[in-house]
Protein backbone atom coordinates (compact mmCIF):
# COMPACT_ATOMS: atom_id res chain seq x y z
CA UNK A 1 0.00 0.00 0.00
CA UNK A 2 2.91 2.30 0.67
CA UNK A 3 4.50 2.02 -2.74
CA UNK A 4 0.78 2.41 -4.12
CA UNK A 5 0.53 5.55 -2.45
CA UNK A 6 4.13 6.69 -3.51
CA UNK A 7 2.80 6.13 -7.12
CA UNK A 8 -0.36 7.73 -6.53
CA UNK A 9 1.25 11.01 -5.43
CA UNK A 10 4.07 10.90 -8.53
CA UNK A 11 1.32 10.38 -10.71
CA UNK A 12 -0.96 12.99 -9.10
CA UNK A 13 -3.30 15.40 -11.56
CA UNK A 14 -2.74 18.82 -9.35
CA UNK A 15 -0.92 21.05 -11.98
CA UNK A 16 -3.92 22.30 -14.06
CA UNK A 17 -5.00 24.35 -10.91
CA UNK A 18 -2.14 23.98 -8.46
CA UNK A 19 0.83 25.96 -8.59
CA UNK A 20 4.05 24.73 -7.17
CA UNK A 21 4.17 26.73 -3.60
CA UNK A 22 7.19 28.69 -3.02
CA UNK A 23 9.55 27.38 0.02
CA UNK A 24 10.42 30.33 1.52
CA UNK A 25 12.47 31.22 5.27
CA UNK A 26 10.94 33.21 7.70
CA UNK A 27 14.13 35.51 8.67
CA UNK A 28 13.00 37.25 11.92
CA UNK A 29 11.14 34.07 13.26
CA UNK A 30 14.02 32.08 12.26
CA UNK A 31 16.29 34.50 13.80
CA UNK A 32 14.32 34.46 17.44
CA UNK A 33 14.22 30.70 17.18
CA UNK A 34 17.94 30.01 16.89
CA UNK A 35 16.68 27.57 13.52
CA UNK A 36 16.24 27.92 10.17
CA UNK A 37 12.21 28.20 9.82
CA UNK A 38 10.86 27.66 6.22
CA UNK A 39 7.37 28.17 5.29
CA UNK A 40 5.76 26.59 2.77
CA UNK A 41 3.35 28.53 1.37
CA UNK A 42 0.30 26.95 0.46
CA UNK A 43 -1.58 30.26 1.18
CA UNK A 44 -0.31 31.33 -2.60
CA UNK A 45 -3.02 29.09 -4.46
CA UNK A 46 -5.39 30.73 -6.06
CA UNK A 47 -8.16 28.85 -3.28
CA UNK A 48 -5.61 30.14 -0.66
CA UNK A 49 -5.26 26.87 0.82
CA UNK A 50 -3.71 23.48 -0.31
CA UNK A 51 -7.15 22.12 -0.05
CA UNK A 52 -7.67 21.82 -4.03
CA UNK A 53 -4.47 19.51 -4.57
CA UNK A 54 -6.61 16.48 -2.70
CA UNK A 55 -10.14 17.86 -4.30
CA UNK A 56 -9.03 18.37 -8.03
CA UNK A 57 -6.95 15.09 -8.08
CA UNK A 58 -9.91 13.03 -7.17
CA UNK A 59 -12.28 14.67 -9.49
CA UNK A 60 -10.05 14.32 -12.49
CA UNK A 61 -9.70 10.72 -11.57
CA UNK A 62 -13.65 10.65 -11.85
CA UNK A 63 -14.73 8.74 -15.30
CA UNK A 64 -16.58 11.05 -16.89
CA UNK A 65 -20.19 9.42 -16.43
CA UNK A 66 -19.79 10.59 -13.14
CA UNK A 67 -18.55 13.70 -13.46
CA UNK A 68 -21.43 14.26 -16.23
CA UNK A 69 -23.67 13.33 -12.87
CA UNK A 70 -22.00 15.96 -10.73
CA UNK A 71 -19.95 15.93 -7.59
CA UNK A 72 -21.24 16.75 -3.96
CA UNK A 73 -18.87 17.49 -0.95
CA UNK A 74 -19.70 18.88 2.89
CA UNK A 75 -17.45 21.70 4.14
CA UNK A 76 -17.21 25.07 5.82
CA UNK A 77 -14.61 26.92 3.66
CA UNK A 78 -11.36 25.60 1.86
CA UNK A 79 -12.65 22.36 1.14
CA UNK A 80 -15.37 23.77 -0.53
CA UNK A 81 -13.41 25.98 -2.47
CA UNK A 82 -11.41 23.58 -3.32
CA UNK A 83 -14.26 21.66 -4.75
CA UNK A 84 -15.86 24.22 -7.04
CA UNK A 85 -12.77 25.85 -8.70
CA UNK A 86 -12.01 22.27 -9.36
CA UNK A 87 -15.46 21.63 -11.05
CA UNK A 88 -15.83 24.83 -12.60
CA UNK A 89 -11.84 23.87 -14.46
CA UNK A 90 -13.30 20.40 -15.11
CA UNK A 91 -16.98 21.32 -16.36
CA UNK A 92 -19.10 19.44 -14.12
CA UNK A 93 -21.52 20.56 -11.64
CA UNK A 94 -20.92 20.93 -8.16
CA UNK A 95 -23.39 21.27 -5.15
CA UNK A 96 -21.95 21.91 -1.83
CA UNK A 97 -23.45 21.54 1.76
CA UNK A 98 -22.18 23.97 4.22
CA UNK A 99 -23.25 25.07 7.98
CA UNK A 100 -25.59 27.63 8.69
CA UNK A 101 -23.24 29.21 10.80
CA UNK A 102 -20.51 29.38 7.63
CA UNK A 103 -19.58 33.17 7.53
CA UNK A 104 -21.24 34.94 4.42
CA UNK A 105 -17.69 35.86 2.97
CA UNK A 106 -17.23 31.92 2.61
CA UNK A 107 -20.26 31.28 1.10
CA UNK A 108 -20.09 34.04 -1.57
CA UNK A 109 -16.16 32.52 -2.17
CA UNK A 110 -18.00 29.35 -3.21
CA UNK A 111 -20.98 30.64 -4.99
CA UNK A 112 -18.45 33.09 -7.20
CA UNK A 113 -16.68 30.19 -8.55
CA UNK A 114 -19.80 28.62 -9.75
CA UNK A 115 -20.90 26.46 -7.33
CA UNK A 116 -24.51 25.86 -6.08
CA UNK A 117 -25.03 26.08 -1.79
CA UNK A 118 -26.96 24.82 0.35
CA UNK A 119 -27.01 25.74 3.99
CA UNK A 120 -27.77 23.18 6.54
CA UNK A 121 -27.56 22.34 10.00
CA UNK A 122 -25.10 24.17 12.84
CA UNK A 123 -21.94 22.14 12.13
CA UNK A 124 -19.89 20.13 9.92
CA UNK A 125 -21.47 17.10 11.05
CA UNK A 126 -24.66 18.06 10.27
CA UNK A 127 -23.75 19.01 6.77
CA UNK A 128 -21.83 15.90 6.20
CA UNK A 129 -25.21 13.60 6.97
CA UNK A 130 -27.28 15.98 4.82
CA UNK A 131 -24.84 15.96 1.76
CA UNK A 132 -24.77 11.87 2.01
CA UNK A 133 -28.14 11.71 1.90
CA UNK A 134 -28.31 14.01 -1.12
CA UNK A 135 -25.51 12.00 -2.30
CA UNK A 136 -27.43 9.18 -3.20
CA UNK A 137 -30.64 10.60 -3.76
CA UNK A 138 -29.07 12.87 -6.53
CA UNK A 139 -26.69 10.03 -8.10
CA UNK A 140 -23.84 12.63 -7.45
CA UNK A 141 -20.14 11.73 -6.15
CA UNK A 142 -19.22 12.32 -2.71
CA UNK A 143 -15.50 14.36 -2.74
CA UNK A 144 -14.48 13.77 1.13
CA UNK A 145 -12.39 16.18 2.48
CA UNK A 146 -9.85 14.04 3.71
CA UNK A 147 -10.82 10.26 3.80
CA UNK A 148 -10.26 9.28 0.27
CA UNK A 149 -6.64 8.18 -1.71
CA UNK A 150 -7.00 10.31 -4.22
CA UNK A 151 -7.49 13.17 -1.76
CA UNK A 152 -4.65 12.15 0.19
CA UNK A 153 -2.23 11.76 -2.84
CA UNK A 154 -3.52 15.01 -4.12
CA UNK A 155 -1.98 16.60 -0.68
CA UNK A 156 1.11 14.29 -1.03
CA UNK A 157 2.45 16.26 -3.72
CA UNK A 158 3.56 19.17 -0.94
CA UNK A 159 5.76 16.67 0.20
CA UNK A 160 7.22 16.06 -3.34
CA UNK A 161 7.97 19.60 -3.94
CA UNK A 162 9.72 20.06 -0.44
CA UNK A 163 12.04 17.19 -1.37
CA UNK A 164 12.49 18.65 -4.72
CA UNK A 165 13.17 22.46 -3.30
CA UNK A 166 15.38 22.07 -0.65
CA UNK A 167 18.09 19.44 -1.62
CA UNK A 168 20.04 19.89 2.04
CA UNK A 169 19.34 18.14 5.22
CA UNK A 170 15.78 18.48 6.70
CA UNK A 171 15.68 17.64 10.42
CA UNK A 172 11.62 18.07 10.87
CA UNK A 173 8.56 18.65 8.58
CA UNK A 174 5.30 20.00 11.11
CA UNK A 175 2.09 20.06 9.71
CA UNK A 176 -1.47 21.08 11.16
CA UNK A 177 -3.83 17.73 11.62
CA UNK A 178 -7.62 17.86 11.50
CA UNK A 179 -9.13 14.80 9.64
CA UNK A 180 -5.75 13.76 8.62
CA UNK A 181 -5.70 13.87 5.07
CA UNK A 182 -2.69 16.87 4.41
CA UNK A 183 -0.27 14.89 6.94
CA UNK A 184 -1.12 11.46 5.92
CA UNK A 185 -0.30 12.33 2.24
CA UNK A 186 3.18 14.57 3.01
CA UNK A 187 4.29 11.30 5.54
CA UNK A 188 3.68 8.97 2.92
CA UNK A 189 5.88 10.52 0.69
CA UNK A 190 8.87 11.94 2.76
CA UNK A 191 9.20 8.55 4.78
CA UNK A 192 9.78 6.59 1.67
CA UNK A 193 12.42 8.67 0.34
CA UNK A 194 13.68 10.50 3.16
CA UNK A 195 13.00 8.56 6.59
CA UNK A 196 15.42 10.36 8.74
CA UNK A 197 12.93 13.60 8.49
CA UNK A 198 10.51 13.84 11.27
CA UNK A 199 7.17 14.60 10.79
CA UNK A 200 5.23 16.46 13.35
CA UNK A 201 1.65 16.92 13.46
CA UNK A 202 0.20 19.94 15.37
CA UNK A 203 -3.39 19.88 16.93
CA UNK A 204 -4.87 22.80 19.15
CA UNK A 205 -5.71 21.45 22.73
CA UNK A 206 -9.13 21.39 21.82
CA UNK A 207 -9.38 19.49 18.97
CA UNK A 208 -6.79 17.02 19.35
CA UNK A 209 -8.71 13.88 17.75
CA UNK A 210 -5.76 12.40 15.88
CA UNK A 211 -3.29 12.54 18.76
CA UNK A 212 -5.84 11.14 21.04
CA UNK A 213 -6.73 8.25 18.48
CA UNK A 214 -3.18 6.96 17.55
CA UNK A 215 -2.22 7.02 21.72
CA UNK A 216 -5.73 4.80 21.96
CA UNK A 217 -4.81 2.67 19.00
CA UNK A 218 -8.44 3.35 17.04
CA UNK A 219 -10.29 6.19 16.54
CA UNK A 220 -11.69 8.15 19.05
CA UNK A 221 -14.50 10.77 18.03
CA UNK A 222 -14.81 13.96 20.36
CA UNK A 223 -18.28 15.60 21.78
CA UNK A 224 -16.60 18.75 21.32
CA UNK A 225 -14.54 20.42 19.64
CA UNK A 226 -12.70 24.19 19.43
CA UNK A 227 -14.02 26.48 17.19
CA UNK A 228 -10.87 28.94 16.93
CA UNK A 229 -8.68 27.21 14.54
CA UNK A 230 -11.85 26.27 12.45
CA UNK A 231 -9.74 24.48 9.61
CA UNK A 232 -8.88 21.58 11.73
CA UNK A 233 -12.03 21.59 14.00
CA UNK A 234 -12.63 17.77 13.15
CA UNK A 235 -14.68 15.40 16.01
CA UNK A 236 -13.66 12.07 13.88
CA UNK A 237 -10.25 11.38 11.79
CA UNK A 238 -10.34 9.50 8.63
CA UNK A 239 -9.51 5.66 8.88
CA UNK A 240 -7.22 5.94 6.37
CA UNK A 241 -5.61 8.85 7.29
CA UNK A 242 -5.33 7.21 11.05
CA UNK A 243 -3.89 4.33 9.88
CA UNK A 244 -0.98 6.34 7.41
CA UNK A 245 -0.60 8.47 10.57
CA UNK A 246 -0.24 5.34 12.71
CA UNK A 247 2.57 4.28 10.17
CA UNK A 248 4.15 7.52 9.31
CA UNK A 249 4.09 10.52 11.44
CA UNK A 250 6.50 10.39 14.58
CA UNK A 251 4.88 12.63 17.17
CA UNK A 252 2.52 14.56 17.75
CA UNK A 253 2.13 18.22 20.00
CA UNK A 254 -0.50 20.62 20.86
CA UNK A 255 -0.93 24.50 21.06
CA UNK A 256 -3.13 26.92 22.32
CA UNK A 257 -4.80 29.63 20.82
CA UNK A 258 -2.43 32.64 21.78
CA UNK A 259 0.32 30.70 20.37
CA UNK A 260 -1.72 30.55 16.99
CA UNK A 261 -2.38 34.03 17.09
CA UNK A 262 1.30 35.09 17.61
CA UNK A 263 2.41 32.42 15.14
CA UNK A 264 0.24 34.40 12.63
CA UNK A 265 2.14 37.43 13.55
CA UNK A 266 4.99 36.02 12.92
CA UNK A 267 4.08 34.95 9.58
CA UNK A 268 3.06 38.76 8.87
CA UNK A 269 5.81 40.01 10.01
CA UNK A 270 7.92 37.94 8.02
CA UNK A 271 5.38 38.04 5.11
CA UNK A 272 3.33 40.53 5.13
CA UNK A 273 0.57 38.21 4.33
CA UNK A 274 -2.49 36.84 7.11
CA UNK A 275 -2.28 33.35 7.55
CA UNK A 276 -5.83 31.85 9.10
CA UNK A 277 -5.73 30.15 13.04
CA UNK A 278 -5.12 26.34 10.63
CA UNK A 279 -2.83 28.08 8.32
CA UNK A 280 -0.48 29.29 11.17
CA UNK A 281 -1.11 26.13 13.10
CA UNK A 282 2.24 24.77 12.37
CA UNK A 283 4.41 27.05 12.57
CA UNK A 284 3.03 27.55 16.04
CA UNK A 285 4.06 23.65 16.84
CA UNK A 286 7.55 24.57 15.44
CA UNK A 287 8.16 27.40 17.31
CA UNK A 288 7.11 25.47 21.17
CA UNK A 289 8.72 22.07 20.01
CA UNK A 290 12.20 23.41 19.02
CA UNK A 291 11.96 25.04 22.90
CA UNK A 292 10.60 21.82 24.35
CA UNK A 293 13.35 20.19 22.53
CA UNK A 294 15.88 22.71 22.90
CA UNK A 295 16.84 23.13 19.11
CA UNK A 296 19.37 25.18 17.75
CA UNK A 297 20.87 25.24 14.39
CA UNK A 298 18.30 22.97 12.50
CA UNK A 299 16.30 23.25 9.32
CA UNK A 300 12.03 23.37 10.20
CA UNK A 301 9.64 23.40 8.04
CA UNK A 302 5.97 24.57 8.64
CA UNK A 303 3.30 24.07 6.15
CA UNK A 304 1.56 27.25 6.05
CA UNK A 305 -1.82 25.49 4.86
CA UNK A 306 -4.28 28.23 4.64
CA UNK A 307 -5.00 32.30 4.18
CA UNK A 308 -8.96 32.50 4.40
CA UNK A 309 -9.16 34.54 7.18
CA UNK A 310 -12.32 36.81 7.86
CA UNK A 311 -11.11 40.42 8.60
CA UNK A 312 -12.89 41.65 11.38
CA UNK A 313 -11.19 38.29 13.22
CA UNK A 314 -7.72 40.10 13.13
CA UNK A 315 -8.91 42.00 16.96
CA UNK A 316 -8.92 39.31 18.42
CA UNK A 317 -5.61 37.80 16.87
CA UNK A 318 -4.12 41.02 17.63
CA UNK A 319 -5.22 41.36 21.19
CA UNK A 320 -4.19 37.30 21.90
CA UNK A 321 -0.43 37.65 19.73
CA UNK A 322 0.69 39.81 22.45
CA UNK A 323 0.10 36.46 25.33
CA UNK A 324 1.37 34.07 23.18
CA UNK A 325 4.58 35.58 22.38
CA UNK A 326 5.09 36.55 26.21
CA UNK A 327 4.52 39.93 25.49
CA UNK A 328 2.17 40.91 27.97
CA UNK A 329 1.62 39.08 31.69
CA UNK A 330 -2.08 40.15 33.35
CA UNK A 331 -2.40 40.00 37.30
CA UNK A 332 -4.92 40.27 39.79
CA UNK A 333 -3.63 42.58 42.47
CA UNK A 334 -5.06 43.36 45.87
CA UNK A 335 -4.95 46.10 47.88
CA UNK A 336 -5.80 47.35 51.19
CA UNK A 337 -8.44 50.12 51.06
CA UNK A 338 -6.13 52.86 52.21
CA UNK A 339 -4.27 56.31 50.65
CA UNK A 340 -1.35 55.75 49.09
CA UNK A 341 -1.62 52.10 48.39
CA UNK A 342 -2.61 52.53 44.52
CA UNK A 343 0.26 54.71 44.33
CA UNK A 344 2.72 52.28 45.99
CA UNK A 345 1.25 49.48 43.68
CA UNK A 346 2.20 52.31 40.52
CA UNK A 347 5.64 52.36 41.56
CA UNK A 348 6.22 48.60 41.79
CA UNK A 349 5.13 48.55 38.32
CA UNK A 350 7.54 51.50 37.47
CA UNK A 351 8.70 52.30 34.00
CA UNK A 352 7.07 48.91 32.43
CA UNK A 353 4.51 49.64 29.92
CA UNK A 354 0.99 49.02 31.41
CA UNK A 355 -1.19 47.60 28.65
CA UNK A 356 -4.47 47.58 31.51
CA UNK A 357 -4.80 48.75 34.65
CA UNK A 358 -9.07 48.32 35.78
CA UNK A 359 -9.30 49.87 39.61
CA UNK A 360 -12.89 50.34 41.16
CA UNK A 361 -12.80 52.12 44.74
CA UNK A 362 -14.45 49.13 47.31
CA UNK A 363 -16.96 49.72 50.51
CA UNK A 364 -14.77 47.07 52.07
CA UNK A 365 -10.99 47.19 53.64
CA UNK A 366 -9.41 45.45 50.28
CA UNK A 367 -9.81 46.21 47.01
CA UNK A 368 -8.91 44.57 43.70
CA UNK A 369 -7.07 45.88 40.78
CA UNK A 370 -6.62 43.85 37.46
CA UNK A 371 -3.78 44.59 35.47
CA UNK A 372 -1.75 43.99 32.22
CA UNK A 373 1.88 44.47 32.10
CA UNK A 374 4.23 44.11 28.38
CA UNK A 375 7.23 41.98 29.51
CA UNK A 376 10.12 40.97 27.38
CA UNK A 377 10.24 37.08 28.26
CA UNK A 378 8.28 34.39 29.46
CA UNK A 379 10.01 34.54 32.66
CA UNK A 380 9.32 37.64 33.65
CA UNK A 381 5.72 36.94 35.27
CA UNK A 382 6.63 35.31 37.65
CA UNK A 383 9.56 38.12 39.10
CA UNK A 384 6.76 40.67 38.75
CA UNK A 385 4.08 38.81 41.02
CA UNK A 386 6.95 37.80 43.05
CA UNK A 387 8.02 41.35 43.49
CA UNK A 388 4.38 42.67 44.50
CA UNK A 389 3.88 40.00 46.98
CA UNK A 390 7.23 40.98 48.78
CA UNK A 391 5.64 44.31 49.26
CA UNK A 392 2.43 43.08 50.84
CA UNK A 393 0.73 42.71 47.75
CA UNK A 394 -1.44 39.55 47.13
CA UNK A 395 -1.39 38.90 43.63
CA UNK A 396 -2.75 35.85 41.49
CA UNK A 397 -0.54 35.36 37.73
CA UNK A 398 -3.29 35.35 35.21
CA UNK A 399 -2.07 35.08 32.21
CA UNK A 400 -3.05 31.85 31.62
CA UNK A 401 -6.80 32.46 32.63
CA UNK A 402 -9.01 32.50 29.31
CA UNK A 403 -11.69 33.57 31.33
CA UNK A 404 -9.54 36.74 32.88
CA UNK A 405 -8.49 37.43 28.79
CA UNK A 406 -11.81 36.96 27.32
CA UNK A 407 -13.85 38.47 29.81
CA UNK A 408 -12.81 40.07 32.88
CA UNK A 409 -10.35 42.37 31.29
CA UNK A 410 -13.60 44.33 29.93
CA UNK A 411 -16.14 44.04 32.86
CA UNK A 412 -16.28 46.44 35.43
CA UNK A 413 -18.49 45.98 38.81
CA UNK A 414 -18.28 43.98 41.92
CA UNK A 415 -19.46 41.35 44.14
CA UNK A 416 -23.04 41.28 44.56
CA UNK A 417 -25.23 40.49 47.56
CA UNK A 418 -27.98 39.18 45.58
CA UNK A 419 -26.28 36.84 43.79
CA UNK A 420 -26.41 34.12 46.05
CA UNK A 421 -25.85 30.15 45.19
CA UNK A 422 -24.31 31.35 41.72
CA UNK A 423 -22.53 29.33 39.31
CA UNK A 424 -20.45 30.98 36.41
CA UNK A 425 -19.56 29.19 33.36
CA UNK A 426 -18.09 30.30 30.23
CA UNK A 427 -19.82 28.78 26.60
CA UNK A 428 -19.25 29.20 23.63
CA UNK A 429 -22.23 30.29 21.39
CA UNK A 430 -22.93 29.56 17.61
CA UNK A 431 -22.78 32.89 15.57
CA UNK A 432 -26.67 32.17 13.92
CA UNK A 433 -30.12 33.77 15.31
CA UNK A 434 -32.04 32.22 17.62
CA UNK A 435 -29.00 30.85 19.78
CA UNK A 436 -29.05 32.94 23.01
CA UNK A 437 -32.86 32.14 22.81
CA UNK A 438 -32.72 28.60 22.88
CA UNK A 439 -29.74 28.59 26.01
CA UNK A 440 -32.52 30.73 27.61
CA UNK A 441 -35.56 28.67 26.54
CA UNK A 442 -33.31 25.03 27.96
CA UNK A 443 -33.06 26.80 31.38
CA UNK A 444 -35.70 26.38 34.03
CA UNK A 445 -38.35 28.90 35.00
CA UNK A 446 -36.55 29.09 38.97
CA UNK A 447 -33.10 29.59 37.72
CA UNK A 448 -32.27 33.24 36.85
CA UNK A 449 -29.19 35.06 35.36
CA UNK A 450 -27.19 36.89 37.56
CA UNK A 451 -24.58 37.78 35.17
CA UNK A 452 -23.77 37.62 31.62
CA UNK A 453 -20.65 39.48 28.79
CA UNK A 454 -20.93 38.39 25.46
CA UNK A 455 -17.33 38.63 23.40
CA UNK A 456 -17.58 38.06 19.56
CA UNK A 457 -14.23 39.26 18.18
CA UNK A 458 -15.28 38.13 14.33
CA UNK A 459 -14.79 34.14 14.23
CA UNK A 460 -17.74 31.93 13.98
CA UNK A 461 -18.91 31.54 17.42
CA UNK A 462 -19.58 34.10 20.83
CA UNK A 463 -17.90 34.05 24.12
CA UNK A 464 -20.65 34.11 26.89
CA UNK A 465 -19.35 34.32 30.33
CA UNK A 466 -22.77 33.38 32.29
CA UNK A 467 -23.78 33.59 36.11
CA UNK A 468 -26.95 31.44 37.08
CA UNK A 469 -28.77 30.83 40.80
CA UNK A 470 -29.15 27.77 41.43
CA UNK A 471 -31.79 26.32 44.00
CA UNK A 472 -30.36 24.27 46.50
CA UNK A 473 -31.21 20.57 44.52
CA UNK A 474 -30.71 21.28 41.09
CA UNK A 475 -27.02 20.58 40.35
CA UNK A 476 -28.26 16.99 38.67
CA UNK A 477 -30.78 18.86 36.51
CA UNK A 478 -28.06 21.79 35.82
CA UNK A 479 -25.69 18.58 34.19
CA UNK A 480 -28.86 17.68 32.36
CA UNK A 481 -29.25 21.59 30.81
CA UNK A 482 -25.45 21.63 29.84
CA UNK A 483 -25.73 18.39 27.95
CA UNK A 484 -29.11 19.40 25.79
CA UNK A 485 -28.12 22.81 25.01
CA UNK A 486 -24.84 21.21 23.75
CA UNK A 487 -22.60 24.16 23.84
CA UNK A 488 -19.05 24.14 24.65
CA UNK A 489 -18.74 25.27 28.32
CA UNK A 490 -15.83 25.48 30.99
CA UNK A 491 -17.10 25.66 34.78
CA UNK A 492 -15.37 29.38 36.01
CA UNK A 493 -17.08 29.10 39.46
CA UNK A 494 -13.43 27.66 41.73
CA UNK A 495 -11.66 30.73 39.49
CA UNK A 496 -9.77 32.95 41.98
CA UNK A 497 -10.43 35.87 39.44
CA UNK A 498 -13.88 35.37 39.78
CA UNK A 499 -13.85 35.32 43.13
CA UNK A 500 -12.43 38.77 43.43
CA UNK A 501 -13.82 40.40 40.75
CA UNK A 502 -17.00 39.35 40.43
Amino acid sequence: MSTDYLKRILTSKVYDVAIETPLEIAPQTSQRSGNTILLKREDTQAVFSFKLRGAYNKMAHLPGSALAKGVIAASAGNHAQGVALSAQKLGCKALIVMPTTTPQVKINAVRALGAEVILWGDSFSDAYSHAAMLEKKLQMTFVHPFDDPDVIAGQGTIGMEILRQHADPIDVIFVAVGGGGLISGIAAYIKQLRPEIKIIGVQTFDSDAMMRSVKAGKRVHLNEVGLFSDGTAVKLVGAETFRLAKQYVDDYICVDTDAICAAIKDVFQDTRCVLEPAGALALAGAKQYAINHKMKGRTLIAIACGANMNFDRLRFVAERAEVGEAREAVFAVTLPEQPGSFRALCELVGNRNVTEFNYRMSDTKQAHVFVGIHINNASEPDRIAHGFRKHGFDTIDLTQDEMAKTHLRHMVGGKSGLAANEVLYRFEFPERPGALLRFLNSMKPTWNISLFHYRNQGVDFGQVLVGIQLPFGQKKAFRLFLEEVGYPYCNETDNPAYRLFL
